[in-house]
């Protein structure tokens, strides 16, 4: 049977500096981001079941990538934990959405990170195939999952 690709888009506000970088993103800033993101299987050839004819019920897909990613980053600011310095983020509500990672968040390292989180929680039979970050309207970064096998 052919294998068919579904694609979701989701688009989240989020915030983020880059420790010890050298230009003008060191400093906290905020970008409008469009996550596209890529599956691909076979459809459901089941007609007892409900999802006969579908890769993956894009509700499913939304669930996942809404619960690993847009629900914790939307409106939040993404710093490197080497950053970290609590007395600059003790201001009340300012700050309750902030996030230390283990990694420079740039766009490259954002997508490595959504990746791993999206690939453990698709169905066995459903494989990661692409994701697309836009930063900007005309800047992004791309992740392919036969680029890293």
């Amino acid at each position: 049977m052919s294998k068919i690709r579904l694609t979701k888009e989701f688009r989240f506000e989020m915030a983020h500096a880059l420790w010890n970088y050298d230009g003008l993103c060191k400093h906290i800033h905020g970008h409008s981001y469009i996550l596209q993101v890529t599956v691909i299987g076979q459809p459901n050839d089941n007609e007892k079941d409900p999802k006969c004819g579908m890769v993956m019920d894009f509700g499913d897909l939304k669930k996942i990538v809404k619960e690993e990613i847009v629900e914790k980053l939307d409106h939040a600011i993404v710093l490197n934990q080497k950053a970290r310095n609590q007395h600059l983020f003790e201001i009340p509500q300012m700050f309750d959405k902030i996030h230390f990672v283990p990694y420079q968040p740039t766009c490259e390292n954002l997508l490595l990170d959504f990746a791993q989180k999206i690939q453990a929680r698709l169905p066995e039979n459903i494989a990661l195939h692409k994701l697309k970050l836009n930063e900007t309207a005309n800047s992004f970064a791309e992740w392919y999952a036969s680029d890293n096998l």
